[in-house]
């Protein structure tokens, strides 16, 4: 049976265009991964950052299941402790309404933006603390309405919106266990304790009334063109992106370049592949073959897959070729 091969599309927004640019090329991906077998396309939330254009991530996943008939759409993640557990109940339960059976909802506990857009957004440093009693309190406002409940969400109640726990760290994992849920780990970007987080998850894992076995999924960046040198130019944008980071230039997403060494630092370089290194650019044959041992290697149940590329034929491009390869592996 093949491994289920999933889109995290961030909206990326690339150099010389506009959010609005973005988000249309957000639905013509997803039109794309429909066609193409892609289990679901998720968005995330990110606030303040002028190269991601999915903040609104419950407008975006309504925009995205609108536009396509099939693909699971959702959120990869809610930041939730940027929200009440009631308007997300309400805005999922909405989504579910108008959807049915199409909307998925991942949860994660950090902000997804800095300390000082946090405070724009009204949200204490220290909502974090109670992520766990947060999801826990979401999970009741699906649940079917109890005698005596003065409080719920409508649409929400009573609906089934399969819930997810995301993660970089350990926490996560442990948290998804003991709750039941399935897990996704964010190794597209924090890959460290990938190994460690998933056999957490399987050791803990308990039974609950969503899920009976564990299910996890991990996050890899995909860079595949026709050939590995193209494959490994595509890469270039995101590696820039990562050395701005760390340069403290957030930015919009940069057009590939020739020679990435003449780009960044060593120590930018170290601290880049670090956070890169569940990635994968090349031809098909050399994607394939990362895919395959990253598989192999994790035992995950599903793989979602980023691609931050710059130019919008490519990025489908490289799709599509990724749709090639799940179909074998």
């Amino acid at each position: 049976m093949p491994t289920p091969f999933s889109v995290l599309d961030l909206a990326f927004v690339p150099a010389g265009s506009a959010p609005s640019d973005a988000l249309r090329n957000t639905l013509d991906l997803a039109r794309h991964a429909e066609r193409w077998g892609f289990r679901r396309f998720w968005l995330a939330e990110h606030h303040n950052m002028i190269g991601i254009a999915s903040a609104a991530t419950a407008v975006v996943i309504g925009y995205v299941a609108a536009g396509t008939r099939t693909i699971r759409v959702g959120a990869g993640g809610i930041m939730l402790p940027n929200h009440a557990p009631l308007v997300i109940a309400e805005q999922f339960g909405t989504l579910e309404s108008l959807y049915p059976n199409r909307i998925d909802l991942g949860l994660g506990r950090a902000p997804g933006t800095d300390q000082r857009t946090l405070r724009a957004l009204r949200v204490s440093p220290l909502s974090s603390d109670t992520f766990p009693q947060d999801v826990i309190e979401l999970q009741s406002y699906f649940a079917p309405l109890r005698e005596g409940q003065l409080i719920q969400a409508v649409p929400g109640t009573g609906l089934n919106v399969p819930l997810w726990i995301l993660g970089s760290s350990l926490f996560g994992a442990q948290l998804a266990a003991e709750l039941g849920l399935p897990y996704a780990f964010a190794s597209h970007f924090m890959p460290g304790a990938l190994m460690e987080a998933m056999a957490i998850y399987r050791a803990r894992f308990k039974p609950s009334s969503q899920l009976d076995r564990p299910y996890a999924m991990a996050g890899v960046n995909v860079f595949a063109a026709d050939t590995d040198a193209e494959g490994r130019r595509l890469f270039t944008s995101a590696q820039q992106s990562f050395a701005n980071i760390f340069r403290g230039t957030r930015g919009r997403l940069p057009p590939p370049i020739d020679d990435i060494e003449t780009y960044w630092t060593p120590e930018e370089k170290t601290q880049a592949s670090a956070m890169l290194a569940c990635s994968f650019a090349g031809s098909r044959d050399t994607v394939r073959r990362g895919l395959a041992g990253f598989i192999e290697r994790t035992g995950v149940d599903e793989v979602i897959v980023a691609s931050a590329i710059y130019d919008h034929a490519a990025r489908l491009r490289s799709y599509e070729i990724v749709a090639e390869i799940a179909s074998v592996l």
